[in-house]
């Protein structure tokens, strides 16, 4: 099998089959990220994708779900991605969803009918880290798009028939701006109607921008109890109907884990517990958090 870089999915697709299609991310340029400082992006050939395909299947019986690694997959021409569905169904005639992850600007570069095309193949769950719904946050940290446009775009894969899931980053507004945008976020959420919520915590990295930033003053880091509160904000705001919601990336101080608006009230209140327990006094420190 062929991987290089560290490999990232996430924790949702644990059972899907891995087959890596890029090398990096194409946009690279968050400045809150360096998942992928140490590779230079590249597409993986069609000959390498179809060699590892014949590996796994001398392996594995029976794969209905597949995961196209690496950062943003959907950067690939709807041609490849194309291409890479007959590969994978030559060789999984079983599998019924092709996902991976994606940014606003790769969905931008397909027509209507590429979407239409490449949900008939398979492509069907897309993992856009859309990471806050309020347009200042999305400027400052260099997503490449705005607010707006990537509504324009998440409406277009709805109407092509393909989910989304929402990827987002608990603090990374910053200090005393974390109930703006938590319902900011939340309104975007709404609009938007992903088929699942994954909630993390902004992590400052060594050598990122954002970390430096926050060394000299520039960006001033949310304290634990304004995260947890923008959290409950966030959960509370979400008026979507049947839609799981995971809080439980290692950056989050209490994790939760739910399906909204049933468990909406649950979450809120193993968080409160959560802050009883360790105290507001505590929480009310600045943790930096600089590993996964």
């Amino acid at each position: 099998m062929n991987f290089e870089g560290t490999t990232y999915r996430p924790p949702v697709e644990a059972n899907s089959m891995l087959l890596q299609v890029t090398v990096g991310c194409a946009h690279n340029q968050c400045t809150y990220c360096n998942m992928y400082d140490d590779v230079k992006f590249r597409v993986i050939n069609t000959d390498q994708i179809e060699k590892d395909l014949i590996e796994l299947r001398r392996i594995y019986k029976k794969a209905e779900r597949f995961f196209l690694v690496n950062g943003d997959a959907f950067v690939l021409s709807a041609n490849k991605l194309k291409k890479i569905s007959e590969l994978i169904k030559r060789y999984f005639p079983e599998c019924n969803t092709i996902s991976m992850y994606a940014s606003i600007q790769n969905i931008q570069s397909k027509s209507d009918n590429d979407l239409r095309e490449l949900k008939n193949c398979g492509i069907n769950d897309l993992w856009v880290g859309v990471e806050s719904g309020w347009n200042t946050v999305i400027l400052d940290i260099n997503k490449g798009y705005t607010v707006e446009e990537a509504k324009t775009e998440l409406s277009r894969l709805s109407i092509a028939g393909i989910n989304y899931m929402a990827g987002l980053m608990l603090g990374v507004a910053g200090k005393d701006k974390g109930i703006e945008n938590a319902k900011h976020t939340a309104d975007f959420l709404n609009e938007t109607k992903p088929k699942l919520i994954w909630a993390g915590t902004l992590g400052l990295f060594e050598g990122t921008p954002m970390a430096e930033d926050a060394k000299k003053g520039i960006f001033l880091p949310a304290t634990e109890i304004e995260i947890l509160e923008e959290e409950k904000a966030l959960i509370n705001g979400i008026t979507l109907t049947n839609v799981p919601f995971y809080g439980i990336h290692p950056t989050n101080t209490f994790p939760v884990i739910g399906n909204l608006p049933a468990d909406k009230q649950s979450m809120i209140d193993k968080i409160n517990d959560g802050i009883n327990e360790m105290g507001r006094a505590t929480l009310s420190q600045s943790f930096q958090r600089n590993s996964l």
